[in-house]
């Protein structure tokens, strides 16, 4: 049940009377009329869910693109159906106008759509529905309020695919380059060739030196198409916001790159997401859904208040790889949390596999160390130098074990892993 406005203007009206003849018989009487007008009007209005309401599946969409929802409102009544209706979602969906005016014929179905414009990514979901029938007087009417199931999927927007023609354009001039040989490097074999000083023993080609009668080595050539593995921390670290998003959706940018410029590489790419479990996994995609596969895997995600669990990661990427790949570990570069629980595990992956650390910056630590004006600029910029001193410490253990880190802001960080990748492969290191 409601009350429109019109049954309190039907009150102050009452006040004509009273003035004409003022008494509290007068008052009375009058307030009497306007409640039994008001009682006849909601039970005049009939059921508000005599209408048969269903909701239309809604494609994803990319962060910061705008979609819409439709409601199909049917009427299988013999009366005609006016009211209102207001589609309510979850705040961060960005409903805009909710509320629809309805006019349906008997026997006939109408289409009621609002607008929807996610702030953030993930599944945006639909509330309630509620429909509001009015009296033929408009004092007031009856109103119910139903769940129909419904929601978007708010996919990353991968702002970073604008770096990938050109991160492409460098991927095509390595494989159109001949053969890099590389002495006692890469598993491919090449070719043969006489031997010179400095060339390691083990490449010499017993069988070719006897036919040839002089020493021959064998040249191998760096493998083009590898196995690279993500692993995307989603604990409490990447829930830290790095200036308008969280850490996470930072990651998820320059994962998405890289897995983009190694599919056109031919390299497989497979993704574990988790912290103290694993809350995606995407493996063995092709390339043809690859991007696909990765932007809906990781749009529900969302940080975890906990600390990462990096046995149980590292044992899942075992699971996943047991020969040589390359590993990126899009993590936080947080002293405490690297030499707590991440740099024991390391020091056996780092045996295995080419470990990559990709971590977001955050610049405005940074533009900390050259603000002193006042005592707590002072203050600030010291605990911003020891913070870079710690990370600084963090990084120089790690590269003791073998690990490149990749640290940048989070604008910078998707180019900055597609460089060092493509480096990687130049090099044959694969």
């Amino acid at each position: 049940m409601f009350i429109t406005g019109r049954f309190f203007g039907l009150v102050l009206l009452g006040a004509v009377p009273v003035i004409l003849s003022p008494s509290h018989a007068t008052v009375l009487w009058w307030m009497l009329v306007a409640l039994i007008l008001l009682v006849a009007d909601i039970v005049a209005a009939g059921k508000p869910l005599a209408v048969e309401l269903t909701r239309l599946p809604i494609a994803p969409i990319r962060l910061g693109e705008q979609t819409t929802s439709t409601l199909l409102v049917t009427n299988p009544g013999p009366r005609r159906f006016r009211g209102a209706l207001k589609d309510s979602w979850q705040p961060s969906a960005g409903a805009g106008s909710p509320v629809h005016q309805l006019d349906v014929p008997a026997g006939e179905r109408r289409a009621v759509v609002t607008t929807l414009h996610p702030t953030r990514r993930g599944d945006r979901l639909a509330i309630r529905v509620t429909v509001r029938r009015p009296g033929l007087l408009g004092l007031g009417g009856r109103q119910r309020s139903v769940a129909v199931g419904g929601g978007v999927r708010a996919l990353p927007p991968f702002g970073s695919r604008k770096h990938l023609p050109s991160r492409l354009a460098r991927l095509r001039q390595l494989d159109g380059r001949s053969a890099v040989r590389i002495r006692g490097q890469g598993t491919e074999f090449d070719s043969l060739r006489d031997y010179v000083e400095g060339d390691d023993v083990r490449s010499i080609d017993w069988r070719a030196t006897a036919r040839r009668r002089s020493t021959v080595v064998r040249t191998w050539q760096p493998e083009r198409d590898r196995h690279i593995v993500m692993v995307l921390d989603t604990s409490r670290t990447s829930a830290a916001r790095v200036g308008d998003a969280p850490r996470l959706d930072a990651s998820m940018d320059a994962a998405l790159l890289l897995a983009a410029l190694a599919s056109h590489a031919g390299d497989r790419v497979d993704l574990i997401a988790g912290d103290r479990r694993v809350r995606q996994r995407v493996i063995n995609a092709s390339r043809s859904t690859l991007l696909n596969d990765l932007v809906n895997g990781m749009a529900p995600l969302e940080p975890a208040l906990l600390e990462a669990d990096w046995p149980l990661l590292s044992a899942e990427v075992t699971k996943i790889s047991r020969h040589r790949a390359l590993l990126v570990l899009l993590t936080a570069l947080e002293p405490a949390a690297i030499e707590e629980s991440l740099l024991a595990p390391l020091s056996v992956l780092a045996q295995r596999y080419r470990v990559v650390i990709a971590s977001v910056a955050d610049p405005a630590i940074t533009a900390m160390v050259d603000q002193r004006e006042d005592l707590r600029q002072v203050y600030d910029a010291a605990a911003a130098v020891r913070t870079g001193l710690l990370r600084e410490r963090t990084v120089a253990a790690v590269g003791r074990l073998g690990v490149d880190v990749v640290a940048a802001d989070p604008e910078s960080l998707p180019a900055a892993l597609a460089d060092h990748y493509l480096m990687l492969k130049s090099r044959g290191l694969l």
